[in-house]
């Protein structure tokens, strides 16, 4: 229910059609690695080993949610940046020799889960945020999509949100998890966000490394809170 009234906050509107307040349980932030990212060797989305039950399936129609505003949507686009470059929510992972049949946003979830169980053997890290199979399933499942939302911005956003709220947001707001901790949670969440030494928490595991160097992401963190 906290998480329900957070993406509520956050969004700047209820949460409509498909969306339910949110399942308890968040997944640990240690995780485990992923694929290489889009456009070189860079990062993926990493994936945690724990997965809540699906959501029962709801409204196949359209999900009226707002972009995420001020801070929180400057965040995602800092984390954009190192996960999808250019290629924004429609980014697919580079080394995907199978592309999805349309653009990301095009597809339902159905759709998407279709076109990974039909291309196996391959990377399948998908959208803005670089989501893997297993976290695409778990996040949605919480959000209470159903396979037949489609993959649209406002719903990787919305799905990008619960992570965020994973790796500590709210404390962060509320003062109670300092800024190089939060970024550290953000770091173990996103491969291609870098530690203070500059490497991803998963640099060198399947072919992960930062694709952002260290100052240009606490420059940014500091550049959206300035106070810290």
């Amino acid at each position: 229910m906290i998480l329900g009234v957070f993406l509520w906050l956050a969004l700047g509107a209820p949460l409509l059609a498909e969306v339910r307040p949110l399942a308890g349980g968040a997944e640990p932030l240690m995780t485990r690695s992923v694929g290489v990212a889009r456009g070189s060797s860079a990062s993926l989305f990493s994936d945690g080993a724990h997965f809540l039950a699906r959501a029962p399936p709801l409204s196949d129609g359209p999900v009226p949610l707002r972009a995420p505003q001020g801070e929180v949507a400057q965040l995602l686009e800092l984390i954009a940046r190192a996960e999808a470059g250019a290629a924004g929510h429609d980014a697919v992972q580079h080394g995907a020799r199978i592309p999805p049949p349309r653009a990301p946003t095009a597809m339902t979830l159905g759709e998407i889960h279709q076109w990974i169980a039909a291309t196996p053997g391959q990377p399948h890290a998908i959208g803005r945020y670089q989501f893997i199979p297993p976290t695409l399933r778990r996040v949605a499942a919480e959000a209470g999509f159903s396979p037949g939302t489609r993959f649209t911005p406002e719903v990787q956003d919305a799905l990008a949100l619960i992570l965020l709220e994973e790796a500590g947001l709210t404390a962060f707001r509320d003062g109670t998890l300092d800024r190089r901790s939060f970024m550290a949670r953000l770091a173990r969440i996103w491969a291609g966000l870098p530690l203070p030494n500059g490497r991803s928490h998963y640099e060198g595991q399947a072919g992960n490394r930062a694709t952002m160097s260290w100052q240009a992401f606490e420059g940014g963190m500091a550049r959206i809170w300035p106070a810290g």
